[in-house]
């Protein structure tokens, strides 16, 4: 009888300890293009656009999805400061900005959306994620996974606006 009381005991702390755990991860806000240009039209407005480029298949989107966008502490920085939007570089949805129409062009095994190309400046990697400023003017893409420190590093850079008095290299001590 004890060892069944004590087994429920330690099944139950760990179900204790796994929802502490998940209470901790935070659910980001995730914008499409469109949701995200409306919001910063608004009079005002002084965040900046963040897009996550990604892919289906990518496992390290998936990873920097789970470790680096979920950490609280990058989850309430990006809400703050950037609308955040998810972008599938393979989606098939066109989308209509600046007068353009951007699409989803079949190429080999898989195609591309025209508009990842762009803002990924024709280097297809995943995940990239890519910063612009309150007027949606390309500040920079960042290619590949990035660690929650690294990430807050680069955030920072824009979202507080240092880029604008000095320069990557000053800032991150190289």
């Amino acid at each position: 009888m004890r060892t069944i009381f004590t087994y429920t005991a330690k099944i139950g702390l760990l179900f204790f300890l796994l929802i502490g755990f998940q209470s901790n991860a935070q659910n980001v806000q995730w914008l499409s293009w469109d949701e995200a240009v409306a919001l910063t039209k608004n009079e005002g407005n002084t965040k900046k656009i963040f897009v996550d480029v990604y892919t289906d298949w990518c496992g390290w989107c998936k990873k920097m999805d789970k470790d680096t966008f979920q950490n609280p502490e990058v989850a309430a920085y990006m809400q703050d400061n950037f609308y955040m939007v998810k972008l599938d570089a393979e989606g098939k949805d066109p989308i209509e900005y600046e007068g353009k129409s951007f699409k989803y062009i079949p190429s080999g095994r898989r195609g591309y959306h025209e508009f990842a190309a762009a803002l990924l400046q024709g280097k297809m990697s995943y995940p990239t994620v890519v910063f612009l400023d309150e007027n949606l003017k390309m500040l920079s893409p960042v290619p590949g996974y990035q660690k929650v420190k690294p990430f807050m590093q680069i955030a920072r850079y824009f979202g507080d606006n240092i880029y604008k008095d000095q320069d990557w290299q000053t800032y991150a001590g190289k």
